[in-house]
């Protein structure tokens, strides 16, 4: 990170009162000013395409939800100034890797291995709600993973690199006497899986919602003409996180507490609903801890 002075000027009492409350926190990143004019310049990756977590919009501005989040975080945190950088995905991994980035966000999951890269903060930035897309005519049959295992429903097969297929293998190992049929897929994608669920050649595809909705609720979606026919069926949320770089241990502290206060005046439930329409928030498992499995 950068010093820049005489930018993102707040009074001087909140300053410092706020870089006071920070100097105990982590050991990472180089010492904030305590003066009214010292604030560091911090290097925000984010996807450009990833709609609506984090896109770049017609005008070239960083737009999103995880980057709504990361906006209201700034604003609580005078010292720095978070500046945005559209890119892609390997670009974001290398460089918060690298250092060429500070934070790097883009619908990211908790990973054992990535903790070895990166810097996990205590507090996830939103959601993935993942879950079921069946055929319409079968959500009466079809109305959670249970019974799904328990009518013997087939499913997409899923490449094991891909983390949905961890959700199912661990929803399998916890449900050892009610289990989904689990087919390893040679790509990582399949681009036919809609089609293949809507003809019947499988009953479901475990997916991400906000796919199901670009692909078929959406009506410039590739899928929008089988939206009568496909219905999606939650199962849960699984928390998305910022990734930081590994000397900045500090910046994620100063990240995590500002994010209590957004999620103790309902900012975050607020940017929720005006992304998404709906809460990120409320089929998170209870009690959910970092490093908890998929």
């Amino acid at each position: 990170m950068k010093k820049a002075g005489n930018r993102k000027m707040q009074t001087a009492a909140a300053a410092v009162v706020l870089a006071l409350g920070l100097a105990a926190c982590g050991s990472g990143t180089e010492q904030v000013s305590n003066s009214k004019d010292g604030v560091t310049k911090v290097a925000v990756a984010h996807t450009q395409n990833y709609y609506p977590y984090d896109y770049v919009d017609e005008n070239g501005n960083a737009e999103g939800y995880e980057v709504a989040v990361l906006k209201a975080v700034d604003e609580l945190l005078p010292q720095y100034e978070f500046e945005y950088t559209g890119t892609t995905d390997d670009d974001l991994l290398i460089g918060v890797e690298s250092g060429k980035y500070d934070i790097g966000t883009k619908g990211i999951w908790w990973t054992q291995e990535r903790t070895k890269n990166y810097v996990f903060p205590k507090h996830y930035i939103g959601t993935s709600i993942v879950g079921l897309m069946i055929r319409t005519e079968d959500a009466d049959r079809f109305t959670d993973l249970e019974s799904f295992a328990r009518e013997g429903g087939t499913l997409v097969p899923l490449a094991p690199q891909n983390a949905q297929y961890t959700i199912i293998e661990n929803y399998n190992k916890n449900h050892p006497d009610n289990q989904i049929t689990l087919i390893a897929a040679d790509q990582f994608s399949n681009a036919d899986s809609y089609q293949w669920v809507r003809e019947g050649r499988y009953d479901a595809l475990f997916a991400i919602k906000t796919s199901y909705e670009a692909n078929v609720v959406s009506e410039s979606g590739e899928y929008h003409d089988y939206a009568d026919e496909l219905t999606f069926i939650t199962y849960e949320a699984i928390p998305t996180w910022p990734l930081f770089n590994s000397k900045d241990q500090e910046l994620a502290d100063a990240y995590d507490e500002a994010w209590e206060q957004l999620e103790a005046d309902g900012t975050l439930e607020a940017l929720a609903q005006q992304y998404f329409g709906y809460s990120l928030f409320e089929m998170v498992p209870e009690g959910y801890q970092i490093g908890d499995e998929l």
